[in-house]
């Protein structure tokens, strides 16, 4: 059987975002984002209760579908209380379990406003990791969200010590005040894409309509969306149905 991967596809997946404290709410967004076209599931265990938080549960739900899963594990909800040493031990947990793409906060070790370290003692701990989630069979995302606007050889800055560190993907989210903001958006997408030797995923915050439907048609290697929405549900993520019909139609039209 072939492994799943986030990896060396000809689109951007459609990666259904899964918010959830319950194992049981888990599966019923899986089986609608299976039956909406989902091609990828992200799951964000930060907001999952302690209680279900074991190898036992994640495996069961890594095991639903034949689709790639993208796991997230950051610092708030259920993990306030937590060091970055454990949510980076959990993190491993997760791929040994099954989680094909695991989310490492380019601040990790080191908590730092936009989540990025350069701190040498930090960064080399975050290697670490990601060499341990590889030798797990996972792979890595490493994720900055900044959530103001960026300029673009900032981005690229970024970005360029995320690969550095062994990431496969590289993830940062800044944001849009304006049109013109949103405009330069969609530009640093073509400057990464020219200047990355990995995959890439960037997003922003506020006047970042065109840019999360349309990004992955320009250069991203996925679309964040939702099966459907509700008290969990990241807001600014569009629904899959949506993003779904845009992609196909964008690719269509090449």
């Amino acid at each position: 059987m072939e492994k799943n991967t986030f990896l060396n596809h000809d689109k951007p997946l459609l990666t259904v975002m899964v918010q959830a404290d319950t194992p049981q709410r888990i599966e019923e967004l899986v089986s609608l984002g299976v039956s909406r076209g989902g091609e990828a599931f992200g799951m964000q265990f930060c907001r999952m209760k302690e209680e279900y938080r074991n190898r036992e549960t994640y495996s069961h739900l890594f095991s639903l579908c034949d689709k790639p899963i993208y796991v997230t594990n950051y610092r708030g909800w259920y993990n306030k209380e937590k060091s970055d040493e454990v949510i980076a031990a959990e993190l491993v947990e997760l791929a040994e379990c099954g989680a094909t793409l695991c989310d490492v906060m380019g601040d990790m070790f080191d908590r730092q406003p936009g989540e990025m370290t350069y701190d040498p003692v930090a960064v080399d701990k975050q290697k670490k990791l990601i060499a341990d989630i590889h030798a797990a069979g996972g792979e890595v995302l490493m994720s900055s969200h900044i959530f103001n606007f960026t300029p673009a050889e900032k981005v690229l800055e970024i970005a360029l010590e995320q690969q550095s560190r062994g990431a496969d993907i590289c993830k940062i989210v800044t944001g849009a005040g304006s049109m013109a903001e949103q405009i330069e958006n969609l530009r640093i997408i073509n400057l990464l894409k020219e200047k990355l030797d990995v995959p890439f995923l960037f997003l922003a915050g506020g006047e970042c309509t065109v840019l999360r439907r349309i990004g992955g048609n320009l250069g991203c290697c996925m679309y964040l969306c939702v099966a459907e929405r509700d008290e969990f549900s990241t807001r600014i993520q569009p629904l899959l149905e949506d993003v779904k019909l845009i992609r196909d139609l964008l690719l269509e039209a090449k």
